[in-house]
């Protein structure tokens, strides 16, 4: 599995180009189960992001694009009267996919937005009374637009704490924008490109992250992030404990890419900024989520893990 997520990695930098770190978390996060947010202006990648990783991880994807007069029946499914039959029949909306992309998810209203909580958190939605279990894997990637942008609303911190990691994708270097502008069609030669993974694949990979170790060390040290994030940062009270579970997790998985099976600190503080800046970052944005989860790891001494 290891060499199979090398090779996938390698494939998809040759596609977007200048973004091996933020295709590594990217990875990081869907192998190990997470949901995943990209924040940034348009046209930087992260749609295209998305939909190589779905072709490469051999996953249907399911597009919602998310405005502000998107309802949640357009998201969940909505009852159907049937003339011939006399009798409702439930059609299932796009939320029943294997990767969603939810495109623009600030776009949307609250009320649409919060149609996701039950899906991402249990992996089922109750409907009309009738609870339907969603099918593995299930995996929502959401981008959203920067705040200070007219029309998008803030996210609820229920839902925030509901993405595993994030994602800033930035504006490429120069030399990579050069090389962007030379390229033909990006989506065609995606569609082009053969699945690396498969379903089948994720299931064990997931049950192989799960196996890897980590000392009661290291969870000390993921706690003690967690305590001097909430006593010391404004922000820090939205620090759940699916945080410090989602960084551990994550820590796990970037282990795993690398080839061990064993939990460092290092893993920890490469996943930090990941797993806490969007709870963190609140209007200001993941940006700066990012950089208060980089001051708080210099204040909690390795030498304690």
């Amino acid at each position: 599995m290891e060499e199979k997520l090398n090779k996938l990695l390698v494939e998809a930098n040759k596609i977007l180009l200048g973004k091996k770190s933020e295709l590594e978390i990217a990875l990081s996060c869907i192998i190990s189960g997470g949901h995943l947010l990209i924040e940034d202006v348009p046209g930087v990648g992260k749609t295209t992001l998305v939909y190589l990783i779905s072709q490469l991880l051999g996953l249907k994807l399911s597009r919602i694009q998310f405005t502000n007069d998107l309802l949640p029946s357009d998201i969940l499914g909505t009852a159907i009267y049937k003339k011939d039959s006399e009798d409702f029949e439930f059609r299932k909306g796009p939320i029943f996919g294997e990767m969603i992309l939810a495109d623009e998810l600030n776009r949307a209203t609250p009320k649409t937005q919060s149609a996701l909580l039950q899906a991402m958190e249990e992996g089922r939605v109750n409907i009309e009374g009738e609870e339907f279990v969603l099918d593995f894997p299930f995996i929502i990637v959401a981008t959203q637009n920067p705040f200070y942008q007219i029309g998008t609303y803030q996210l609820p911190e229920s839902q925030i704490d509901r993405f595993h990691m994030s994602l800033f994708l930035n504006f490429p270097e120069r030399d990579y924008e050069k090389q962007i502008l030379l390229q033909k069609n990006t989506m065609e030669r995606i569609s082009t490109l053969k699945s690396i993974l498969c379903k089948e694949d994720l299931k064990t990979i997931r049950k192989e992250i799960d196996e890897i170790t980590a000392k009661d060390s290291l969870l000390n040290f993921i706690l003690d992030l967690m305590e001097k994030g909430r006593s010391t940062l404004e922000e820090g009270v939205y620090l759940s404990p699916r945080a410090a579970r989602d960084l551990l997790i994550a820590a796990k998985a970037m282990a795993y890419i690398r080839g061990v099976d064993f939990v460092t600190p290092d893993h920890v503080q490469r996943v930090a900024p990941y797993v806490l800046g969007h709870r963190l970052g609140g209007v200001k944005g993941i940006v700066h989520g990012q950089k208060l989860v980089d001051s708080l790891i210099k204040q909690v001494p390795i030498a304690s893990a």
